[in-house]
């Protein structure tokens, strides 16, 4: 049987908590009198907080110091952390179980490659950490995506080759880490925005069991 490794971006691909970042930003950025909408969200998703600020003070033509952007970062976070004391297995997008189920009952490798710094709290709280055999977060990495780094620490943890690994992705950016690992991108999400992946499916409810099989079987 052939193992692959299937890693997982967390915001936006398993748990809806994409929301709640923007909630979160979107009352920084007006704290900041900057507009900031969904489509400037897009830009930030897959990048990591530091990066995000940089982005929305870029966008309303800020200058600001050290101190501030780590009083603005706390905020966020403690904003954003506010939201997900309430959450469980309600909040994971339609036919994420289904397809982790799948995967474990064939064998697979499973790890997560995230941003995230909240990760782990997240797969607790929405009881599917158990089926991570390898978790990169936040904490692990130094470089945000469209750096491979996150990919790479993933598929290297399950000891599966770049080549045997499936990356599950909603941003641009994710995907072209993806690529960049030379590893297989498949985008959840809009056609229009992923359009760099290898296969853009609307949600995991799209993805048939026949082509999860294909991708365990291709050589």
């Amino acid at each position: 049987m052939n193992i692959k490794a299937f890693i997982f971006d967390l915001d936006g691909v398993i748990v809806d908590t994409a929301k709640y970042h923007f909630i979160a930003w979107k009352k920084i950025a007006e704290q900041l009198g900057i507009e900031f909408t969904h489509q400037h969200n897009e830009q930030l998703k897959g990048v990591s907080r530091v990066q995000s600020l940089e982005l929305i003070l870029k966008l309303g033509n800020l200058k600001a110091t050290q101190e501030d952007k780590n009083k603005w970062l706390i905020q966020k976070n403690e904003i954003y952390l506010s939201y997900l004391v309430t959450i469980d297995q309600q909040e994971l997008l339609p036919g994420t179980l289904s397809l982790l189920n799948y995967l474990k009952e064939n064998k697979q490798k499973i790890a997560l490659g995230s941003a995230s710094k909240n990760a782990r709290p997240i797969l607790e709280k929405t009881d599917i950490l158990h089926y991570f055999d390898a978790i990169v977060d936040g904490n692990d990495v130094t470089n945000a995506k469209p750096d491979p780094e996150v990919f790479l620490e993933a598929s290297k943890k399950l000891g599966i080759s770049n080549e045997n690994s499936i990356v599950f992705e909603d941003s641009l950016a994710g995907i072209q880490a993806a690529n960049t690992a030379k590893m297989t991108s498949i985008g959840i999400g809009d056609k229009l925005i992923l359009k760099e992946a290898h296969y853009v499916f609307e949600d995991f409810t799209q993805i048939k069991r026949d082509f999860i099989e294909i991708l365990i079987n291709k050589n």
